[in-house]
This record gives structure tokens, sequence and C-alpha cells, in this order.
């Protein structure tokens, strides 16, 4: 089992797999999207009235089983949503045959999912592949990517620590403030534009697109939406680009560096639709 961080912060985006347990609709799926699956999972067994989604409304109870998360922003988790959703209109997934006949609902989703984490843009993307419901787990056919680890057990919302926001504010003022990128030699103005290298012994620090972008031309994918792994240009040891991100700048604990500005992947993304 894969060891993985299981709170959800800001910037968390995830899209999800309902199973339904209603008798008369057992073997049902839903697919969504939402940045608080612990709330979400509430309203869709509360019906519309609590804000659950008109195709769950009625249905339920309903149990959501399978998560898949680290989107870097809510538009690109929107966009997978999209695809898993309708995997026949999109472009990209339209080699994946159809239902078949024998084919539980929950197994053909399972499948087309199991296709999306191979193509891209979707297989560069620092993704965690988490069961809330071991008993559901499936093999994959085609494995994910091996950037991607395969997670258990359930999300838990963490209480911010308010007796700490005085010393992150007091950190990005003065801490990041005389730093410069490594790659373009600009001072870094903005902690949330900041990455660090994980190894505590080396001072590199540089601007979040502008190590992106050096990662992707020198493993010759300038093309695609973020990188997966790269070498620090000042120590040289190799690190997976999700972990760079959840070291963030170094001064502060998060599960997304950039948690509250969800535009740097657009920043990198390629002129070709996701879709």
């Amino acid at each position: 089992m894969d060891e993985c961080v299981n709170d959800i912060e800001a910037g968390f985006f995830g899209v999800y797999l309902l199973y339904c347990l209603n008798p008369r609709y057992k073997g049902r799926s839903y697919i969504g999207f939402t940045v608080d699956p612990n709330r979400r999972i509430k309203q869709h067994n509360g019906g519309v009235q609590k804000g659950g989604a008109s195709k769950t409304s009625g249905r339920g109870p309903w149990e959501m089983i399978l998560i898949i998360h680290g989107f870097p922003s809510d538009i690109i988790a929107l966009q997978f949503e999209w695809a898993w959703q309708n995997p026949g209109k999109s472009r990209r997934l339209r080699h994946i045959s159809n239902k078949k006949t024998k084919e539980k609902d929950i197994e053909f989703r399972f499948r087309v999912l199991s296709e999306m984490l191979n193509v891209g843009p979707w297989n560069r993307l620092p993704l965690t592949i988490r069961w809330l419901k071991q008993e559901y787990k499936m093999e994959f056919e085609k494995q994910p990517p091996t950037h991607m680890p395969i997670a258990y057990g359930p999300l838990n919302k963490r209480k911010p620590e308010k007796s700490k926001k005085g010393a992150k504010e007091e950190l990005k003022d003065v801490s990041i403030s005389h730093f410069t990128c490594v790659v373009c030699s600009e001072k870094i103005k903005d902690a949330d534009d900041c990455l660090s290298c994980i190894s505590e012994s080396c001072p590199m620090k540089a601007h979040l697109i502008c190590l992106a972008k050096r990662f992707l031309i020198e493993s010759e994918d300038n093309s695609y939406l973020v990188p997966i792994e790269g070498d620090c240009p000042i120590c040289y040891h190799t690190f997976l680009w999700r972990d760079l991100l959840k070291n963030g700048n170094g001064t502060e604990q998060t599960s997304d560096s950039n948690a509250n500005s969800p535009h740097w992947a657009e920043a990198l993304q390629s002129q070709e639709d996701i879709r």
C-alpha cells in the first residue's frame, strides 16, 4: 500500500465515482467533481434539496468508492470529469469500446479510467488514485503510470492552524522576498510562485512555471501540460514534480504549493485542447 497524506486542504480538486446501494437501482454509478468529498457524498444522499445531483436524487443511498485527486486546477479536473462521463465524445478516448452486454456499469467506468490514466495529457498529471472503500477495489487492466500512487482510506478535512497564520505570512514577506529564481535570475516576489529543492542542504529556489518549463525542455516533452520529474538545477538530484509541489517553497507544509492559484498549469498548457 502506498503511503499518501489523506487530508483535504485548500486547492483540493477531485473526480469521484459513486456506487448505488439502493436495491431498485443497485449497480448504477455516477461520476462527479468535488472540492470536498465528505460534504459532497452527504449532498448526494440528501437529494437535490441538499445540493445533490438530479441524477442521484431519490436513488440513494450512494457510496463514494473511488476518487482521483491531485489535479493542478479545477478546470483540469472538470475536463477529466467530462471525459470520464463521456468517453464516446472525447477524441482521446474514442479507441475505447462501448460497454459490453455482460459488463457491469462500474466495471465499464473503471475500464475507461484505466485507459484515461495512460493517455495524454492525463498521464502527465501528479494524480493520486484513492480507493475510499477498499472492498470495491478492482485491478487495473493497464497499470497507471509509476508516478501515480494508489492509496486507500478516507480523506479527512484538516482544520486550519490559526496560531501559525501570522508566522506563515511573515515567512512569505521575509523569507521569499530576497530569493532569486535559478532559472530566469529574476526576483521571486510571491511565495505561492516559489518552489524549493526537497533536499534540505540545497538552496535552490525557482519560479514554479520557470522550473516546470525547464523540466519539460530537458526531458524533450515541452509540448505536454506538466512535467513528471526533473533534476534540481543546483544539486542535480532527480525529483518527481508532485513531490516538489508538495514541498512548495519550503517554508510551510501544504499538499499543493499553489493551492490558491489554479492557473499555473494553464500557463504551461499547450494550445491543444485537453478533450
